[in-house]
């Protein structure tokens, strides 16, 4: 009986085994993707009714209007910033971008992200969670999703984003290139 039961705990073992390998074997084609634009417009001290973010930590002795000098560093910014299904910031919003981001290197611009996509829209409902370093300069940058709830429950993956537009340091608007590999 003994030599039995280690059969069938091999071949339970063998199965499990085989269906989580198949589980990965398309690790690379995305499950999901998406494409949205979020644009934001910083607090100056000018611009409140417009504003969709603010700096609300800077270096000793910094203005919370200005961002400080040294690219920045320092300086800690929260936002909830509109979030369109294209580039034009008069489109009809499909959710939220909310979150924060800090500058955190003093020898070029490099911004910190954490944050989410709150989508309520007839398409998609519930919210995409963001993390990780935003090295501004770069052409593209990849960013980790690491989760979501609703139509996003459980869903992991890489937002690929790039600068769509600058104006000045008070404005700008991110294409978020969003491929899901894990979802539920």
């Amino acid at each position: 009986m003994g030599a039995r039961n280690s059969i069938v705990l091999f071949f339970f073992m063998l199965f499990a085994l085989s269906s989580a390998s198949s589980r990965h074997k398309n690790k690379y084609k995305p499950c999901k993707h998406l494409v949205l634009y979020f644009h934001e417009t910083v607090y100056n001290g000018t611009n409140a009714a417009d504003a969709t973010s603010a700096i609300v930590a800077a270096p000793q002795g910094a203005n919370l209007t200005i961002l400080a000098p040294q690219n920045y560093f320092g300086n800690i910014v929260i936002f909830n910033d509109p979030i369109t299904l294209d580039n034009n910031i008069h489109s009809k919003p499909v959710g939220r971008a909310q979150g924060f981001y800090l500058y955190d290197t003093k020898d070029t611009i490099t911004a910190w992200f954490g944050f989410s996509f709150i989508l309520n829209s007839t398409d998609y409902q519930g919210s995409i969670n963001f993390i990780g370093p935003n090295p501004v300069f770069e052409k593209t940058r990849d960013i980790s999703v690491v989760g979501g709830s609703g139509d996003f429950f459980m869903h992991r993956g890489v937002a690929t984003l790039r600068s769509d537009a600058f104006e000045g340091k008070y404005f700008f608007r991110l294409r978020v290139d969003i491929k899901f590999y894990e979802c539920w």
